[in-house]
């Protein structure tokens, strides 16, 4: 059941948001960095999307269903990651994984829950706007009347906890202009395991 915020739209439960959690200065450094990482197209299971991706303290092998090791989280990502962890309430150290990603105009991202792997949730948005959907999981039997729509500004955090990471899918519309995101992700107990 999504929460009522008086000053927004409704969110899923256990789902948080906040706009300017980032500096216009900022947002400038890590779009800098971005432009000179080796981004690659995404690859699920023998379809490359639009999106492309570098991934840090780990890879997903969509092919195999499993999580590759990667190089570890670069240190132009510690200042962002320790802000994150601080805004959460997370211990830094959970942060184990990032994926930076760059959606030029036109690049969506269906509707997903990020992989068993990981546990919370926590994404940054930078450069422009991006409509991300919501539906509940399973979500057969799911009307447009279920589905949430949130914009997320550019500069602002979200985070997936709880209900909001595993009752609820969620999925980015169509890009009108480049964007970026990083996304930080917690080990889910059972994965960290392995």
């Amino acid at each position: 059941m999504p929460q009522t915020d008086l000053f927004g739209p409704a969110l899923p439960d256990g789902m948080r948001y906040e706009l300017e959690f980032l500096t216009r200065e900022e947002e400038q450094a890590l779009v800098a960095h971005i432009a000179a990482l080796p981004l690659d197209n995404m690859r699920y299971k023998g379809y490359t999307a639009r999106r492309r991706v570098v991934s840090y303290g780990g890879k997903y092998d969509y092919e195999n269903n499993v999580l590759d090791d990667a190089q570890a989280v670069p240190e132009w990502l510690y200042p962002l990651r320790e802000k994150v962890a601080g805004w959460a309430g997370i211990d830094v150290q959970q942060f184990q994984h990032a994926l930076v990603a760059e959606y030029r105009p036109g690049t969506p991202l269906g509707w997903h829950r990020d992989v068993l792997d990981f546990e919370d949730v926590v994404g940054v948005s930078l450069a422009d706007v991006a409509v991300m959907k919501f539906r509940p999981y399973p979500p057969e039997g799911t009307t447009r009347a279920d589905v949430i729509k949130l914009d997320l500004q550019p500069r602002s955090v979200y985070l997936l906890r709880g209900p909001a990471r595993w009752a609820w899918q969620h999925a980015i519309a169509p890009t009108q202009s480049l964007r970026y995101s990083i996304t930080f992700r917690t080990r889910r107990a059972r994965a960290a395991g392995r």
